[in-house]
């Protein structure tokens, strides 16, 4: 299983919100700090703000800035919310399964538990795991503050 870009940018930009809770943190300056695309940190933020984990304060000092504690953000529930598509192969993709094994593989069945695993173990943490581990919070920090 590997995550999209698109998921790997929510991710880093809660993760930021997390670890500065008491700032507003506007797109421009985000993506700055994580040297990545703005246009598409833009379209992370909006899915965020659609899926209501971050709110966006317009405005002159506005910014982003969760909508509930980090301890309330499923990661698993992020992940979902991020990931448009959990096609590990072909034949999972009904429409487009262009696969001549299909009708009688038996890999499907267990690249299906698998992906329910992994979502099952990322249903187990919360935002606040990700940044709360122990130093990982004093180093985050450490990184972000010498980017700003």
């Amino acid at each position: 299983m590997r995550l999209t870009l698109y998921t790997d940018f929510a991710l880093r930009l809660l993760m930021l919100l997390a670890v500065e809770p008491d700032e507003l943190h506007t797109v421009a300056e985000t993506a700055r700090r994580y040297a990545i695309s703005r246009h598409h940190l833009t379209k992370v933020a909006h899915r965020l703000v659609k899926a209501g984990f971050v709110e966006s304060l317009r405005g002159r000092g506005g910014g982003l800035r969760l909508t509930r504690q980090p301890d309330d953000i499923n990661l698993g529930a992020v992940v979902r919310a991020t990931e448009d598509n959990f096609a590990l192969v072909e034949c999972f993709d009904r429409e487009r399964n262009r696969c001549v094994l299909a009708a009688g593989c038996g890999l499907r069945g267990p690249l299906e538990e698998a992906l329910l695993a992994f979502l099952e173990v990322l249903d187990g943490y919360s935002l606040a795991d990700a940044v709360k581990r122990p130093g990982t919070f004093r180093h985050m920090r450490r990184l972000l503050a010498a980017t700003a």
